[in-house]
């Protein structure tokens, strides 16, 4: 595994030496199968390899966090630095960051990564990158630890975010109820709202969550 995971992380980090390397090897090993099977798997082989090295450009990083949280092992990272680069991804700035990692074992491992190339999971269409200095969950291989994967989810940034995006359909349903407090169809909207809200974030000691608990509540008292 410590082996995969450092080839993971030398496709992610090192995407244009990864390119360059992938390339030659496609046109190496067709060149050799194709003088002994004949030339049409000299293009095939090539092919296939240039089409790998284009994907890794694209999707190598998510391959890496998808392996990491299956065969990973838990622990934390924070961090400690973070640069700016020349580089652009859809003209934002690319950052270049610095973190530890802190292993089940205890032990503390320099780590970097950038904007292009973290790891993040769950796998989404954004870049999720915990704040500097503060304390995230992270996954990483026993015998080559310098390559992790964010747990995004499960770490305190994460849940804040998902806590913001998830109370904003409760928001919507109480703005539309203090526009007309006696209409039931709009009360009972906010009271699927709610409950929908505190399902998921069912046993949170967040002071959102104990405030739409209390609400929720109110209106069950209420309709009775």
């Amino acid at each position: 595994m410590a082996v995969l995971s450092a080839v993971l992380y030398f496709l992610t980090h090192h995407p244009f030496w990864a390119f360059v390397l992938l390339c030659g090897l496609g046109l190496g090993l067709g060149w050799l199968w194709g003088r002994r099977r004949g030339r049409g798997w000299w293009g095939g082989i090539s092919i296939a390899f240039l089409l790998l090295a284009q994907a890794n450009l694209f999707a190598g990083r998510y391959l890496n966090a998808w392996f990491l949280n299956a065969a990973g092992t838990e622990g934390s990272a924070v961090v400690v630095g973070a640069k700016r680069t020349d580089a652009k991804l859809n003209n934002s700035t690319v950052y270049a960051y610095a973190a530890v990692l802190r292993t089940a074992d205890g032990r503390d491992v320099q780590v970097a990564f950038d904007t292009l190339s973290a790891a993040i999971h769950p796998i989404r269409n954004a870049i999720l990158i915990p704040p500097q200095g503060e304390r995230f969950t992270a996954k990483y291989v026993p015998g080559f630890e310098r390559n992790i994967v964010i747990l995004s989810d499960r770490s305190d940034y994460g849940i804040r975010r998902t806590l913001i995006e998830d109370r904003a359909a409760v928001d919507q349903a109480a703005a539309q109820l203090a526009v007309s407090p006696a209409n039931p169809t709009f009360r009972a909207e906010y009271r699927e709202a709610l409950r929908a809200f505190l399902a998921k974030h069912y046993g949170s000691d967040d002071p959102v969550v104990k405030e739409f608990e209390r609400k929720s509540a109110e209106l069950e008292r209420e309709s009775r």
